[in-house]
């Protein structure tokens, strides 16, 4: 194949592995199956990005890998559209939402840490939390009893639009 001609069959190739991949493939694992290097890699994205558009996708990087997502000016009207199917699960609750944000600027943090800053129990909320892949146990503290430590997931970063957990926005402060 001659030179544009193999650009366009390593990007073809790239959009396929990725199509193949729910979760989003590291730069350097996808590189390696296409026999190239980081730099040609970004190039060739950049170029299937453009060719996605026109059937309304796009290459999205979420945390530290690289996916297929649908284009963003999409992004309303595919909202609606499966709202209606109602396929969604039920709604966190508000208990839900502060755990989830404590853990996500807090974390690594045991479940005595985020009761302590809820003042609210805080065991089924974690199970909630756990079940939809939101949050993880990432390991135990080195302290008596050895609590469970939790941390956020890639599954939250891809939820909530996110390359890496530095991308969430600064907490404000007190009125």
């Amino acid at each position: 194949m001659e030179g544009n001609e193999h650009r366009e069959h390593l990007a073809r190739l790239a959009i396929g592995l990725l199509f193949l991949h729910a979760d989003p493939v590291e730069m350097s694992e996808l590189a390696t199956w296409l026999g190239i290097g980081n730099e040609a890699l970004e190039d060739i994205l950049a170029e299937a990005q453009q060719a996605l558009q026109a059937i309304g996708l796009t290459v999205r990087w979420l945390g530290g890998g690289v996916t297929l997502a649908t284009a963003g000016d999409l992004d309303r009207e595919l909202r609606t559209i499966t709202e209606q199917a109602n396929t969604h699960p039920e709604p966190l609750s508000q208990g839900a939402w502060e755990t989830l944000a404590i853990i996500a600027y807090r974390q690594p943090i045991t479940r005595l840490e985020v009761e302590a800053v809820r003042q609210a129990g805080s065991e089924r909320t974690l199970a909630t939390l756990l079940e939809r892949d939101l949050i993880e146990e990432v390991g135990r503290k080195e302290t008596p009893g050895r609590p469970i430590v939790y941390g956020t997931t890639a599954s939250f970063l891809r939820q909530f639009g996110l390359a890496a957990i530095s991308d969430l926005p600064p907490l404000e402060d007190g009125p």
